[in-house]
C-alpha cells in the first residue's frame, strides 16, 4: 500500500482569459475572481501544485487610465497594463492570503524563453515557489514588450509554462465550453468534441478568431497552445470558466469541455530538447540532401558536412538552426557545431574529396517535426 505522504503531487497550470476575470465594462470583477480563487484554493487544499497564467491586465487597467474603450495604441496598452497588473495582483494576493496561501508574480517575455540561461533561471525560480507551496501568477510583461518579443496571447504562454515545469495538466479557461466540430455561433448542430488525440488539418482550419471583445486569444491560438502541450506529453483541457466546479472536475476528468490527450508515442523530450523545440528561436537554416533526410529522421543518424547543400542566416557555433530538405520542407531543429562562415567553408571545400572528411559531425537532429515511421 502506498503511503499517503509518498503520493506524487500533481502539477496543474491554469490559464484564465480576460473575459473570465473582467466585467462587461472591462474592469476586474471581484465576483468572478472570488469564484476562481476559491476553486484554486480547493485544488491547493487537495494537494495540487498550481500555477495561474492570468490575462486581464490591459482590460482591468484601461478605464483607470481614462480610456473609454480598450486602447489599440501600443503605448496606451502598455500604460493600461501597468495599472491593471497591479490591480490583478492585489486582488489575487488578498484572496489567496485569506485562505493561508501566498501568491507571487512572474512577468515574462518571449525573450525569457528564447534565452537558454534565462529559461533555466525561470525554471529554477518556479521550482522553488512550487516546492514552498506558493501560487505563481504568470503574465506577459505587456508594459515593456514590443511586438517581435510578444507571445501574442496567454494561451501560448500557458503551454510554454506547462512544458517548462513538467505539468501534468494544462487547463485553459475561456468564455467557450470546449472545441466544436463547427462554429456553434453559426451552426446550431455543431457538436462538442469531448476528446481530441490529434490536431488535424480539419481542426486547425475550423479554428476561428477571438471570441471576446476583451481578449486577444481565439480558438486558433488555443489550438496552437494544445499542440505544444501535446508534443510535450501534457494532457490539456478547454472549458468555460463560469461552469460550476470546473477546475476540480477538470482534474478529475469529468468536466464539460474538451480534453486533449497526448499520444503514447508523442515526443518524449527532456528539458534541453524542449527548449530547442519550442523556445529557442532558430537563428538560421541548413539545407541537407534529400538522400540524407530519410536516414536522419528514421534512423536518427547525425548530420555530417557532406549532407549540407545550403546555409542561410548568420549564426555562431552552438546556435539552434532549422533543418530543411532540398524541397525547402522544414523537418527538424538542431544545435549546430559551426558558425555560418565555417559551414560555408566546409561546403565549398567539399568539391575536393581530399579537402574534407565526410564524417565531419555538424549537428544531431535534436527535434524532429516528423514522427519516425
Amino acid at each position: 500500500m502506498v503511503n499517503e505522504e509518498e503520493k506524487q503531487i500533481k502539477r496543474v497550470v491554469i490559464k484564465i482569459g480576460s473575459s473570465s476575470l473582467t466585467s462587461m465594462h472591462g474592469e476586474v470583477s471581484r465576483r468572478k475572481l472570488e469564484k476562481l480563487a476559491d476553486q484554486i484554493v480547493e485544488l491547493k487544499d487537495a494537494g495540487y501544485e498550481t500555477v495561474v497564467v492570468s490575462s486581464g491586465a490591459v482590460a482591468a487597467g484601461y478605464r483607470k487610465l481614462g480610456c473609454i474603450n480598450r486602447p489599440s495604441d501600443l503605448p496606451e496598452k502598455q500604460a493600461a497594463a501597468s495599472i491593471g497588473q497591479g490591480l490583478l495582483m492585489e486582488s489575487y494576493s488578498e484572496l489567496f492570503l485569506s485562505h493561508g496561501y501566498v501568491a507571487s508574480q512572474l512577468l515574462i517575455t518571449r525573450g525569457d524563453f528564447s534565452d537558454e540561461t534565462r529559461y533555466g533561471n525561470m525554471k529554477n525560480t518556479m521550482e522553488v515557489l512550487l516546492q514552498r507551496g506558493i501560487i505563481p501568477i504568470v503574465n506577459e510583461n505587456d508594459t515593456i514588450t514590443v511586438d517581435r518579443l510578444k507571445f501574442g496571447d496567454n494561451d501560448t504562454l500557458s503551454a510554454k509554462v506547462a512544458a517548462l515545469i513538467g505539468a501534468d495538466l494544462l487547463i485553459i479557461l475561456s468564455d467557450i465550453d470546449g472545441l466544436y466540430d463547427d462554429n456553434p455561433n453559426n451552426n446550431p448542430n455543431a457538436k462538442l468534441l469531448e476528446k481530441v488525440d490529434a490536431i488535424t488539418p480539419e481542426i486547425e482550419a475550423a479554428a476561428g478568431g477571438s471570441g471576446s471583445a476583451v481578449g486577444t486569444g481565439g480558438m486558433k491560438s488555443k489550438i496552437a497552445a494544445f499542440k505544444i502541450a501535446m508534443a510535450s506529453g501534457i494532457q490539456s483541457f478547454l472549458g468555460k470558466s463560469s461552469t460550476r466546479d470546473i477546475l476540480m472536475d477538470a482534474v478529475n476528468g469529468k468536466a464539460k469541455g474538451t480534453y486533449f490527450e497526448p499520444k503514447a508515442n508523442a515526443f518524449n523530450l527532456d528539458r534541453k530538447k524542449q527548449w530547442i523545440a519550442f523556445h529557442s528561436g532558430p537563428e538560421g537554416k541548413v539545407m541537407i540532401s534529400n538522400d540524407a533526410k530519410a536516414a536522419i529522421i528514421d534512423k536518427r543518424r547525425n548530420i555530417y558536412a557532406v549532407d549540407i547543400q545550403e546555409v542561410t542566416g548568420r549564426f555562431n557555433d552552438g546556435a539552434v538552426v532549422t533543418i530543411l530538405d532540398e524541397d525547402e520542407e522544414e523537418f527538424g531543429l538542431g544545435r549546430i557545431n559551426f558558425s555560418t562562415e565555417q559551414l560555408k567553408d566546409l561546403k565549398e571545400n567539399n568539391t575536393s574529396a581530399a579537402a574534407i572528411d565526410q564524417e565531419t559531425f555538424v549537428c544531431s537532429l535534436d527535434f524532429s517535426m516528423k514522427v519516425p515511421s
